[in-house]
């Protein structure tokens, strides 16, 4: 532990860190698989490559966030522990945050977590948690109550997709009341980071009957981020995200007060389970909503 140092991450940093979250992420896939489900496999270079460019957005738009545990024994391939953390306005959020396995229960990961919730300074906040125990007693002990989470998986049956109509491709001019609506369910806009989503995943939108709502999608048709001001018009989204899913499709970080996606992955033959919380501080859970993993 003398050799173990938390400090500010940096540009250099990114492929050890990204190196320590795969690993990181797949051991805790296999402890968490159930049975029938698929093998985890490791990150492919292409997620590799887009997980650095997400944290260099964050290190940019927020460096006072993003911290790294290091074992300076190691030299230059030494992260062993990352927590990527960031402020806007008055909300803060966990982008991610895990230590290596081999190096968990030995205080490091409390480390991390007094930095990032240093630099949060009492903000409300929001994260995804696993179930990871003393993971989740650390959150709780920070002032995080903790919503179970569900998801939805399968290959959604194409006879059961209804005809959607008022949504149409989202446009950069759209950003304005998006973080109009954020600040509604969430207390602040995305900001910044809507700017990254729209260079890197697909943007839906509606403004249907004074409704609005907006749905990221990525490239193989999961809803990546949902937010509107009506349930009618979060199902719509939804429904719309997944007609375009081809095979097996997920949503995810489904918390109870958003029944409306359950009723939607019912009805489109998904399997229903639970995957660990949406832990949040000084906030009710939002809804219409749908949480990204990274951009929350």
């Amino acid at each position: 532990m003398d050799s173990v140092r938390v400090r500010p991450l940096c540009s250099d940093d990114l492929p050890s860190a990204e190196r320590a979250s795969a690993t990181t992420f797949l051991e805790a896939d296999c402890r968490s698989r159930r049975v029938g489900e698929p093998e985890p496999r490791p990150r492919p270079a292409a997620a590799s490559r887009q997980w650095i460019d997400r944290m260099r957005h964050f290190l940019i738009e927020d460096p006072g966030g993003c911290w790294v545990a290091v074992d300076e024994s190691e030299g230059d391939d030494g992260v062993i522990g990352f927590a990527i953390s960031q402020n806007r306005g008055p909300f803060w959020f966990l982008a991610t945050y895990g230590v290596l396995p081999g190096r968990q229960a030995k205080g490091i990961g409390r480390r991390l977590m007094d930095a990032a919730l240093a630099h949060a300074d009492g903000r409300q906040g929001m994260f995804s948690s696993t179930v990871h125990p003393g993971a989740t007693r650390r959150y709780r002990l920070a002032g995080f109550s903790l919503h179970p989470q569900m998801r939805m998986v399968g290959t959604v049956d194409r006879a059961t997709l209804p005809a959607i109509t008022g949504v149409r491709e989202g446009r950069d001019d759209d950003i304005d009341w998006m973080n109009h609506l954020d600040r509604r369910l969430r207390g602040a806009g995305h900001g910044p980071d809507h700017t990254y989503m729209r260079g890197t995943l697909r943007l839906v939108v509606s403004r249907a009957y004074g409704r609005p709502g907006y749905v990221y999608i990525d490239d193989q048709g999961r809803a990546a981020l949902l937010a509107a001001a009506q349930p009618a018009t979060a199902q719509d989204l939804l429904w719309e995200a997944l007609a375009t899913s081809s095979g097996d499709t997920l949503v995810n970080c489904i918390t109870p007060a958003n029944e409306w996606a359950v009723d939607v992955g019912l009805a489109a033959r998904l399997d229903i389970g639970q995957e660990g919380y949406l832990a949040l501080r000084a906030m009710p859970p939002p809804a219409p909503y749908l949480a990204s993993g990274h951009f929350l």
